[in-house]
């Protein structure tokens, strides 16, 4: 079956009801450690910080796995972990307004680098069909309805690509990068959506976009 077939099969299957859906993960799955609605929104705050930080600066060396994906695990990594007064100065975050910490207790510490493959087992690497498939559930295909640090997710058939909704702009890695371009790109919504290449446009009328989705371990 065509990836493309099988992603928009799946959320017919399961029934879209005004375009809000859950994607991807089965009845059976075992439950993984939900954040509270507090901690989703310090995320999403952390998550912003991380992924402008890379745009403005450039990408931490730290940072591997350089491609769409690479960049979403990478931020929810850094979001998730304890921002030390050594993690600010090393990242640039000393003596200036961050968010207020995530907290994580317990099991939740897992959810790092904690992703569902779709074999049913669970890995610090997967790519972006499975970042969405198996942890990720469909918000909307309207991207007004998106939330900062929800994720754009784009399928042209033998390739998939993330993007990373910012709030008031639209964050990716392109995938690609050379001593003079590091690949990340930052544009408005409005400027996506005349794009040249239709292919990308984030708009209902687009096959090749799959919608808006938000990480599982999410409240809100």
């Amino acid at each position: 079956m065509k990836r493309r077939a099988f992603l928009f099969g799946a959320a017919g299957a399961l029934g879209c009801l005004n375009g809000l859906t859950a994607l991807g993960m089965p009845p059976d799955a075992p439950a993984s450690p939900m954040l509270s609605p507090s901690q989703s929104r310090a995320f999403r705050a952390w998550m912003v910080h991380i992924v402008s930080a890379q745009i403005s600066a450039g990408p931490t060396p730290r940072w591997q796995n350089r491609d769409c994906a690479g960049l979403v695990r990478f931020a929810v990594a850094e979001a998730l972990r304890e921002h030390d007064e050594k993690w600010k100065r090393a990242n640039g975050f000393s003596g200036i307004p961050v968010p207020p910490e995530v907290q994580l207790q317990g099991a939740q510490q897992a959810l790092r680098h904690h992703w569902r493959l779709a074999d049913g087992s669970t890995a610090a690497y997967a790519g972006a069909l499975e970042l969405i498939q198996e942890n990720a559930r469909l918000v909307a295909r309207d991207c007004n309805l998106a939330q900062a640090g929800d994720l754009l997710f784009f399928d042209q058939g033998d390739a998939q690509h993330l993007m990373v909704w910012m709030g008031n702009f639209i964050a990716y890695h392109t995938g690609e990068a050379t001593r003079t371009d590091n690949g990340l790109r930052a544009v408005t919504l409005q400027r996506l959506q005349r794009w040249t290449d239709t292919r990308w446009r984030p708009n209902d009328d687009n096959p090749n976009f799959a919608g808006a989705f938000r990480l599982a371990f999410l409240a809100a």
